[in-house]
Parts: C-alpha cells; structure tokens; sequence
C-alpha cells in the first residue's frame, strides 16, 4: 500500500479509474470520430490545403494505470499544500481533461496561422471547443509569433511547446479530447522529456540540464525551418514575376 495515501483515499482513486474503465469505450468512439474526420483531409487524393499542412498525426487514450498514478500525484500534492483535490465520480472528465489526446505535427511554426485558420471549421462542425487554441511556450520569440496572429499564449516552465485545445462532442457529456498540435521539432523534445523526465522529473541534474538544452536545439531547428521555407516561397515568387 502507498504509505502516502489512507486505505480509504487509494479507495476513492480506485472507484475514479473504475469510473474512466466503463467509459473507456465511449471515449474511444469519441475519438475515432474526430480522426475520421481529420483522416479526411489527409487523403492524398483529397487535396484538401489543410492536409497539405499536415505531416502527420498521432492520437492515444490514457491507460487507466497512468490514470490512477496521476490522481495519486495530485491526491499527494493536495495533502502537501492543504487544497482540497475535489475530483469525485460526478466531475473526473472535468477536471481530467487529457484522458483523450489528439496530435497534429507539421513542419514549422509559422504554418500555424493557416492550419489554425483551416482546422477550426472541422472542429466546430461537430464538436463543441471549450478552451483554446491556447500556445503554451517558453520561447519568448515564439510567444510573440502566437501572440501576433491573435493566439492566447501560457508561458511554460518546462519548456514544452504545443497548441492545445480541448474539444467535446455537440452533446450532453462532459468527455474531452486534448489536441495538440505541435512541430515535428518540437515533437522530438516532447518524446524524450516524457519518455525519462516526465511525470517525475530524472533524477540526475545532468540529464535535466540536457533536455532543456534539447529544447533550445529543437526550438532553434524549427526556426530555421521557417526560414528555409520563407527563402524558397521568396525563390518561387521570383521566378512566377
């Protein structure tokens, strides 16, 4: 038994899980109907501009074991800081909002302004968009791009980069998928930081001091992505006068 936890709390996170474990199901059809959708636009043959933007996708469903360790965190960090946790059976797909995930990856940053632009109707089309897109950032350069286009912006210590919104069904539930979308830069950070550094962060000062540098890197690379594309779109219209 976690010595952390009472006998009677890891009870009420078991009844949470068991709660998320019948609704497994529902979330996954949740979830499929949204990538239909987006597999729509991606259809070579379709042609579609917004597919055109796309590289790739990924999306995932939280395992109820990694649903059950992160009310456990919270659970923890409430009892250290004295605020209530508040999550019950009649308001977990509220305050849990991440049970569903949704990537769409591209190749810079600076392609957001049309994808935004073109991924919205689809969402709205069937789906109610109760927050975002909202940038979460650590770049101040970045922050600012976001920023210029009109894109709420969180700075984020960490230094993870990705667009969220959260997005539910046009009916009465409270389910939510998260879709991120993110540069394929920024997805290589993203990969390793959870993979060794996430939820609890490494142990080794070194290892942390080495993924915030990756950050930096891959920052840097989808930087000069832009550039690169800003200097052939340059190239083209020369060429087309």
């Amino acid at each position: 038994m976690d010595e952390t936890l009472t006998h009677e709390e890891l009870k009420h996170i078991d009844s949470l899980v068991q709660h998320y474990r019948d609704q497994y199901g529902q979330y996954r059809k949740f979830l499929n109907a949204l990538h239909s959708q987006i597999g729509d636009v991606l259809d070579p043959d379709n042609q579609d501009p917004l597919g055109q933007l796309i590289h790739s996708v990924k999306f995932r469903l939280k395992s109820p074991e990694s649903l059950s360790g992160k009310l456990k965190r919270k659970l923890k960090d409430s009892k250290k800081t004295g605020e209530e946790f508040g999550i019950t059976l009649d308001n977990l797909f509220e305050k849990i909002t991440d049970l569903a995930g949704y990537r769409i990856l591209h190749l810079h940053t600076r392609q957001f302004e049309e994808l935004n632009r073109r991924l919205l109707p689809i969402l709205e089309e069937a789906h109610k968009i109760t927050e975002g897109p909202c940038a979460r950032t650590w770049d101040e350069e970045t922050k600012a791009y976001y920023e210029s286009i009109g894109i709420e912006t969180q700075t984020n210590e960490r230094m993870y980069s990705s667009v969220h919104y959260l997005v539910q069904p046009n009916s009465r539930t409270s389910r939510t998928i998260e879709i991120q979308v993110r540069t394929l830069a920024d997805e290589i950070w993203g990969e390793i930081d959870h993979k060794i550094n996430y939820p609890e962060k490494h142990d080794l000062i070194a290892c942390r001091e080495q993924i915030f540098a990756l950050a930096r890197v891959t920052s840097s690379c989808s930087r000069l992505v832009d550039a690169i594309m800003t200097t052939h779109k340059d190239w083209i219209d020369k060429k087309t006068e």
